[in-house]
């Protein structure tokens, strides 16, 4: 019964990366791997956080911006011409905000060195 205790005392274990470590028993916390994935994981939060208040913000204030001062303001297009191209604007600002979160997100965890990579 001993003999089981200890091997469950330092039993080895798989993590989620592939790689094995073994546990004496210790209460300290979770293994070193799993807490340097917290900043990884605030980063990414800080990321969406961001790209999210671009998202309501930046086509909204262009919609309104581009009606007023562009196509009414400057070009003085009448009020349903104005609606019509102020949501092209819009649309198109967010096309560029996804495209620019996708980027951000696809580049996120890649090293930032110059070099050849095999």
């Amino acid at each position: 019964m001993q003999n089981k205790e200890q091997s469950l005392a330092s039993a080895i274990y798989s993590t989620m990366d592939g790689s094995i470590s073994a546990s004496s028993g210790n209460t300290e916390g979770p293994p070193f791997h799993f807490r340097t994935n917290e900043g990884s994981l605030v980063s990414a939060l800080k990321t969406l956080l961001f790209f999210t208040i671009l998202m309501v913000t930046l086509p909204i204030g262009l919609y309104f911006a581009s009606k007023a001062y562009i196509f009414e303001g400057s070009m003085k297009m009448s009020n349903s011409d104005s609606y019509f191209y102020a949501a092209i604007v819009a649309v198109l600002a967010v096309h560029v905000v996804l495209a620019l979160f996708v980027y951000v997100a696809w580049n996120e965890g890649t090293p930032k060195g110059k070099g050849k990579y095999d």
